[in-house]
């Protein structure tokens, strides 16, 4: 906040240099490590002269950084001490790790697992965290002249942790189809333990193609993210189909693989 006049000094509790007594001298520059500082008030401070603690605005004031004792000191008088208590209305700065989260007003959970938000609330650590990676491979070659979706072979089986969790599938082969104008697609289909099977990629199309040109090979990859709700377990297949020019073939690389990692929601 803004403050008219002088900022605060928030809990800054100094002790002064030893000023020397002047003989007839009432005011007196205070310092500490020989540089001058400016007390709050006389409130905020402690003197102490001849062993006897003054009393603020009666015996003593303050301005900038000057103290005036309100009655000129003389030889034989000692000031044994002045400590400034900066603005002990508040608690000023805690020194390193001595706030404990007990002392906190944030609500949540306080553990090892949560951290604290911006809004003053422990939250979970989470949100595309990868919470396990399961990799399946092939090393046979494959080829069909099948026009509806057809596994090749290539499959992955995975168990999520929890209902909310996404699955993100990523597969990789090499491929070509033998004939011009002719098409092979690519999908990934989900077959969960005692349920129907379902295709995540376009029923028809697909996730991925290429297209027939003398023999030339390709690489494929298909990506997609599952959402299955469900913590059975789970196998994802690798299929594909020809369409175009009858008697098309496609070829199916020997060294293909496929990973499922469960994203944390």
């Amino acid at each position: 906040m803004a403050y008219i006049g002088k900022e605060p000094t928030v809990g800054n509790f100094q002790k002064c240099d030893a000023i020397t007594v002047v003989n007839g001298q009432a005011g007196y520059t205070l310092q500490v490590g020989g540089t001058a500082v400016s007390p709050e008030s006389a409130n905020h401070m402690l003197v102490s002269l001849n062993g006897v603690l003054q009393a603020p605005s009666d015996s003593f004031t303050v301005s900038g950084s000057t103290l005036t004792f309100a009655s000129n000191l003389a030889t034989g008088d000692v000031i044994d001490f002045v400590i400034l208590l900066g603005n002990v209305l508040d608690v000023g700065v805690p020194s390193d790790n001595t706030v404990s989260i007990a002392k906190l007003t944030a609500t949540g959970t306080k553990n090892s697992t949560t951290f604290l938000r911006g809004d003053n609330t422990f939250a979970s650590a989470g949100g595309g965290k990868v919470l396990q990676a399961v990799t399946g491979t092939s090393s046979t070659a494959s080829q069909g002249t099948e026009t509806s979706f057809t596994d090749t072979g290539l499959n992955v089986t995975i168990t999520p942790s929890a209902t909310s969790s996404k699955i993100l599938i990523m597969a990789h082969t090499t491929g070509l189809i033998d004939t011009s104008d002719a098409f092979v697609y690519f999908t990934i289909e989900r077959q969960i333990s005692g349920g129907s099977d379902t295709n995540i990629g376009d029923s028809s199309l697909g996730l991925s193609h290429m297209r027939g040109d003398a023999v030339n090979i390709s690489n494929v990859m298909v990506h997609a993210l599952d959402s299955p709700s469900t913590t059975s377990a789970i196998t994802y297949e690798f299929q594909r189909r020809v369409s175009g020019n009858s008697g098309a073939v496609a070829y199916q690389g020997v060294k293909s693989n496929i990973t499922a990692l469960e994203i944390g929601a």
